[in-house]
């Protein structure tokens, strides 16, 4: 007897079933800074300044009623304008050393993140802005002078890196501070 050789209908209806089976990406990064920002407004900026050097300014976007001491559970955004070009290598780098202060993690984590944000993050020259969105549950977008960059699909990454600025662990307490000046009852040592 010849075996049965599946029909292409039969074949097409397991390929369908197989695809509604997948998980669908519920929230797809939208393709630009203003469509992302939609529904958020600024809450404080801040400028860093290192050995009298001025690196960058800061601008946190969130809804009405963000609440720092729960920021890995809300969506928001912060934005650097950088104001002295750097290479992208060095953003992330930088980045990983300031993520280690928010909260411990191990050196395969450390370089799976490495990776991710070098493989993202261009070099930058005075004038470019790079805004990153934190998607609870998700991981972080970002973009560069408001056109999508890509993302890192990790909370617990965007978590940590949203913590160099907002976590009551940053390395400039001040910075952060004056990010959240607007949030009621934030200083470096009340979260």
């Amino acid at each position: 007897m010849k075996p049965r050789t599946p029909s292409l209908l039969a074949s097409l209806v397991c390929a369908a079933a197989l695809v509604g089976a997948l998980p669908a990406r519920a929230n797809p990064p939208e393709p630009t800074l203003t469509a992302a920002l939609q529904d958020k407004t600024s809450v404080g900026q801040a400028r860093l300044k290192v050995w009298g050097f001025d690196v960058y300014d800061a601008t946190l976007f969130a809804r009405s009623g963000f609440d720092p001491a729960r920021y890995g559970e809300q969506r928001f955004a912060l934005e650097l304008a950088y104001l002295r070009n750097f290479e992208g290598a060095d953003i992330a780098e930088r980045s990983i050393e300031e993520m280690r202060r928010v909260a411990p993690f191990d050196d395969a984590r450390a370089a799976t993140w490495l990776k991710a944000m070098t493989d993202l993050f261009p070099d930058v020259k005075k004038g470019d802005r790079i805004t990153g969105v934190h998607v609870p549950g998700s991981g972080a977008r970002f973009y560069l002078n408001g056109r999508l960059l890509g993302e890192v699909a990790d909370d617990a990454f965007s978590r940590q890196f949203f913590g160099i600025w907002l976590s009551p662990r940053t390395s400039q307490p001040r910075m952060r501070e004056t990010l959240l000046q607007s949030v009621a009852g934030v200083s470096p040592r009340n979260p």
